[in-house]
């Protein structure tokens, strides 16, 4: 069973890598997950605190993820209208790929801007590009976070490979 849950493990923090840059997998939750199962063997020690404290960090990611391309819209001016064209943008996106997820929050956030308040195109192509950043700071964040859980999970493993290797054989 150890020998499942670390391979399983293994192949969670390589999702939750990809799913750093990917919309369909949430990467951090993803990777913490095979974090979870590596701890879940009996040749780890259970150290409790650091996984509560990886999984509330995943979990910021996860709900950054989703907050931070429509507050980056409001803080490059955008209106109401620009946030939550950002959002639906983002949701509408989901349907078109990484090229939707990219695309799709910035295109949102200007065309909600050119129907409100900012009839100009450079206003709402400001606050477009307020979504855009967004997007990029959130998609960062997500793959740090991913490499160090990747990271995380590659050094507990090697720290205690000969417990493990001695209980599983």
């Amino acid at each position: 069973m150890d020998f499942f849950f670390l391979s399983t493990g293994f192949l969670m923090v390589i999702l939750g890598l990809v799913g750093s840059f990917l919309p369909v997998l949430p990467g951090p939750p993803t990777g913490w997950i095979g974090l979870l199962l590596l701890h879940l063997t009996k040749g780890i020690p259970d150290n409790w605190n650091f996984l509560w404290m990886t999984l509330a960090i995943a979990l910021l990611a996860t709900l950054l993820d989703y907050t931070l391309p429509a507050l980056s819209t409001k803080k490059f001016g955008g209106t109401k209208k620009g946030v939550w064209g950002s959002g639906i943008g983002l949701g509408i996106g989901l349907f078109f790929g990484p090229v939707g997820i990219v695309f799709g929050p910035f295109l949102g956030a200007f065309l909600g801007e050119l129907t409100g308040a900012h009839k100009e195109v450079s206003k709402a192509l400001k606050a477009a590009i307020g979504s855009f950043v967004g997007f990029l700071f959130s998609t960062a964040l997500k793959a740090v976070i991913s490499v160090v859980f990747f990271w995380y999970f590659i050094h507990i493993f090697w720290t205690h490979r000969k417990v493990f290797f001695s209980q599983l054989f």
